[in-house]
């Protein structure tokens, strides 16, 4: 006795139908923005990363219809856009939301609290990673390293640092975006939706008044190795730790409080250790052999 394809429950299918084209109004606007793109480069195909965060502008996603248009303006095989698209993950495959939450989960944020935080926002928000909130405001997702090691936990909103995070101060983040209220990054312009970004990131100016002024660059916890390597001196300091308490200070050494300018990172306080800390000892406890 033999069975169909649909008893055993396979489905043949149908090849999927080539993606819908943009509106007239949509491709002529997009295609003078490409033009622009294109010509900054001495070979055309250079101008895709740029030409998707562009398609990622129009849609807050890359389409189908988007990956379609930057392989005809390049002269390109969807397969070749679509390998790019499918590469890198600033790149999103999906309908996702004004403001993407990424928070990092890599090693050094992970054991100073990026765990943490990010099983409470999943759980605040009622989503998974990858997945957006009802109201289409926030997607969450965990980050492999948001590169700003010497601030962690990070927590980045549309690629904007939001440094030294804690449970707390990142789910009254994700509420504040959600209701519309003022976020300032730590670093950084002020926010705008991923759309808006994407745009920026595809090589057009930040037309916002002020926004380009308000970039910033690198905090002062990343910038001292480079001031060392300069042969500049840095000032004696102390900082206070987590808990606020005060430190013994060698004779005749001043506490210097840092200023809010400064934003040091939680890092350069003096932390507890399995050599400072006996009840809390490093490594296994049990006899070899055991």
């Amino acid at each position: 006795m033999t069975t169909s394809s649909s008893e055993r429950g396979v489905s043949l299918g149908m090849p999927e139908l080539p993606a819908p084209a943009y509106p007239d109004d949509v491709r002529a606007r997009l295609e003078t923005d490409a033009r622009e793109i294109i010509a900054r480069y001495p070979d055309s195909r250079s101008a895709l990363l740029p030409l998707l965060h562009l398609v990622q502008s129009e849609e807050g996603h890359v389409t189908r219809t988007g990956m379609q248009f930057c392989a005809d303006v390049l002269e390109l095989t969807t397969a070749e856009v679509t390998a790019v698209a499918t590469f890198y993950t600033m790149y999103r495959r999906r309908p996702s939301g004004d403001y993407q939450v990424g928070v990092c989960t890599n090693t050094l944020c992970a054991v100073m609290g990026g765990d943490a935080i990010f099983e409470e926002l999943q759980e605040h928000l009622g989503v998974g990673n990858g997945e957006t909130t009802a109201d289409g405001k926030v997607t969450l997702e965990h980050i492999e390293c948001n590169a700003a090691c010497d601030f962690a936990p990070v927590v980045m909103v549309n690629w904007e640092f939001f440094d030294n995070q804690t449970p707390g101060s990142a789910k009254r983040l994700v509420d504040d975006l959600r209701e519309g209220r003022p976020v300032e990054p730590t670093r950084g312009a002020r926010l705008c939706t991923f759309k808006e970004t994407a745009r920026i990131l595809a090589g057009f100016p930040d037309e916002r008044p002020g926004a380009v002024e308000e970039s910033g660059g690198a905090g002062p916890a990343s910038l001292v190795g480079l001031r060392l390597a300069k042969g500049e001196v840095a000032p004696a300091r102390v900082v206070h730790p987590r808990d606020g308490g005060p430190h013994d200070e060698p004779q005749g050494k001043a506490v210097h409080d840092p200023s809010p300018a400064e934003h040091l990172s939680s890092h350069d306080a003096p932390q507890e250790s399995s050599a400072s800390d006996p009840a809390h000892p490093a490594g296994p406890v049990a006899e070899e052999g055991e």
